[in-house]
């Protein structure tokens, strides 16, 4: 019996979150779905991700990943901000047993904290993201 530290969640602490297929791998381009400014945006680092030798780290639906601002503002350009993925093109399993595919890859700028930098969101979110951000969930028009 090991005696050193305990691995993984306390005990009678029960999150479950289902399996999303993580779709969008390190140097993705995908829209900016917010009113801040930025058009087009660059993943460049996936938070939290742990994964095999040589594999990207890939992000999928509620994820909070690093992006660069590709097309969009000056002011934006040239920095590292933080997102949220909040659509993907790859079929998102849900529990109920239906799949779920958005028509683009998109992400809204936020802070790691959650709050978001623009004040509106375009098109809608997937529903894993909303539950994940509650702040997110307050903007959306809509959920699927």
């Amino acid at each position: 019996m090991s005696q050193g530290r305990s691995r993984g969640k306390a005990k009678g602490v029960e999150e479950f979150r289902p399996y999303v297929t993580r779709a969008l791998p390190v140097g993705a381009r995908i829209t900016c779905a917010d009113n801040s400014g930025a058009k087009v945006l660059e993943i460049v680092m996936v938070q939290k991700t742990k994964t095999r030798v040589s594999r990207l780290p890939a992000a999928a639906v509620g994820d909070f990943v690093n992006v660069v601002v590709k097309k969009g503002p000056a002011e934006l350009r040239k920095q590292v901000h933080g997102a949220v993925i909040v659509r993907q093109k790859y079929p998102v399993r849900r529990l109920n047993g239906t799949r779920v595919s958005f028509e683009d890859n998109a992400a809204v700028l936020t802070t790691p904290e959650g709050e978001m930098k623009g004040t509106d969101i375009k098109g809608p979110v997937a529903a894993e993201a909303s539950e994940k951000w509650p702040r997110l969930a307050n903007l959306a028009s809509m959920v699927v």
